[in-house]
């Protein structure tokens, strides 16, 4: 799996508390799986939620929400475009440690496509890229016809 790996590289270099102190930010895959639709390859699709924890954050929310919200609107754009996974797509809690500190937890619903095909004998495993968000591309824009 990729995307923990890469979620946490784009909050690290956005939260400036978080590059000095990167112990704060702890990651856990939660409910995973493995979805295979039993077609001609073994391809398939992780799902899991992934758990961010935030200890001691003293700073506004919005210095982590804003990162993080950024890295799903590229890398699971389906959160923002499909209003049925709108309502439920990011989760927060917050414990409150005193007038100065947070713990703050984030859950996110994150899938990965694995293209997985035989070639020579042996398998080649890569990782799908996250499809192109139409209405963000501004090669796909036009102006309607006079």
């Amino acid at each position: 799996m990729r995307k923990p790996v890469e979620l946490r590289a784009a909050i690290t270099a956005s939260v400036a508390d978080l590059k000095r102190n990167p112990e704060k930010l702890h990651l856990f895959v939660d409910e995973g799986r493995v979805v295979a639709t039993g077609a001609k390859t073994i391809s398939f699709e992780y799902q899991y939620t992934l758990t961010l924890i935030v200890t001691d954050f003293s700073q506004s929310a919005d210095t982590l929400m804003v990162p993080v919200m950024a890295w799903l609107r590229e890398n699971q754009a389906e959160l923002f475009t499909n209003p049925e996974k709108r309502p439920d797509g990011f989760k927060f809690e917050t414990d409150i440690l005193n007038h100065n500190c947070v713990d703050l937890l984030m859950r996110v619903p994150l899938t990965e496509r694995v293209i997985v095909k035989v070639v020579d004998g042996r398998y080649s495993v890569t990782h799908a890229a996250e499809p192109v968000n139409e209405f963000d591309d501004p090669s796909s824009w036009k102006l309607p016809a006079p």
